[in-house]
């Protein structure tokens, strides 16, 4: 059974039952998860968890908010990010290609497989993509009046474009395909983002 990943939270059960429920979710799918094993893995009863969520959906929709609530304040908090809102998409383009041991990007994977079944996984998905969706409008909106992009593309083009690429890479962990140089695919995004940057005034002369 793989070690519970470190979820920080005032209220230390809250936290238990998140854990519990991404290395579950992570692990065995959201099909094969069961509440009594998250229950398990957290040290409680069923009905702790039952008396917080009404089952796995709500689980999951939890887990998955922890998993990424701070991924935009880390993008802020980059040493790279000198204020340009356009240099925040280099950065999270950047980051696709870095291996990482949390059991989120698994937890994500499964979650958008049980997505086409299930319902309520599909809803707090749509909800929790729209979230997000919304902080990537804002930062290319940002990104256009300041001039770093080009005011004539459609932002909604724009967001799109980026979470097929993330989107994207939770396939290609399945297949765990040899993945490009950082630097390289730094600089493929960076010149990407250039390519959308605003068009140069035209010479007075």
């Amino acid at each position: 059974m793989a070690p519970l990943p470190d979820v920080g939270d005032d209220d230390p059960l809250r936290a238990a039952l998140v854990a519990a429920a991404t290395a579950e979710f992570a692990e065995r799918g959201y099909a094969g998860a069961r509440v009594a094993e998250i229950a398990k893995r957290a040290g409680v009863t069923t009905g702790a968890i039952y008396s917080r969520y009404r089952g796995k959906a709500e689980l999951l929709s939890e887990a998955i908010e922890q998993a990424t609530s701070g991924e935009f304040d880390a993008l802020f908090a980059d040493h790279r990010f000198q204020g340009r809102m356009e240099d925040i998409i280099v950065i999270a383009g950047s980051h696709l290609v870095d291996r990482s041991d949390s059991p989120a990007p698994g937890m994500l994977l499964e979650s958008f497989v049980a997505a086409r079944h299930e319902p309520d996984v599909a809803a707090h998905l749509r909800s929790r993509m729209g979230d997000r969706g919304r902080r990537l409008a804002d930062i290319v909106e940002a990104a256009k009046a300041s001039g770093g992009l080009d005011p004539s593309l459609d932002t909604n083009a724009m967001v799109t474009f980026c979470h097929a690429v993330g989107l994207g890479f939770l396939l290609l962990e399945v297949l765990d395909p040899p993945l490009p140089n950082a630097a390289e695919w730094e600089a493929l995004i960076t010149r990407l983002v250039a390519a959308a940057g605003a068009p140069p005034l035209p010479d007075p002369s």
